[in-house]
């Protein structure tokens, strides 16, 4: 399975990470099949900081590549084109809990106890 991430390459505490295409055993720094961009969060000015072969993105998308989380959220918060992809809405632990024991106590019979009469 192909996955697009981040592969971090600059010097100690100046990242710059590579936007890259790579078989989802591979190391995060290890061998990859394609470089698609570049992301530099310490950049100056924010033309500079991305640098995405959106062609080449859109090819590997469509191939079935699935892109990291993080790689999902800096698309969707820079390119206008990824902020329409549906997001997946997930309700807090707690909510998702009181939802789950609600369905179970309406599907479950009630059960009756008896108590046993001892002789």
């Amino acid at each position: 399975m192909t996955v697009i991430r981040f592969a971090r390459h600059g010097t100690k505490k100046r990242p710059v990470f590579r936007i890259v295409v790579q078989n989802k055993t591979s190391p995060r720094d290890g061998k990859f099949i394609e470089h698609l961009g570049n992301f530099a969060p310490q950049a100056k000015d924010a033309a500079t900081a991305h640098t995405v072969d959106k062609v080449r993105l859109q090819y590997w998308l469509g191939v079935g590549a699935q892109p990291s989380t993080s790689v999902r959220t800096h698309l969707r918060g820079v390119f206008a084109e990824f902020r329409g992809t549906p997001a997946v809405a997930t309700a807090p632990p707690a909510a998702q809990k009181a939802e789950k024991m609600a369905e179970t106590s309406a599907d479950a019979p009630k059960k009756k106890t008896a108590k046993k009469e001892s002789k």
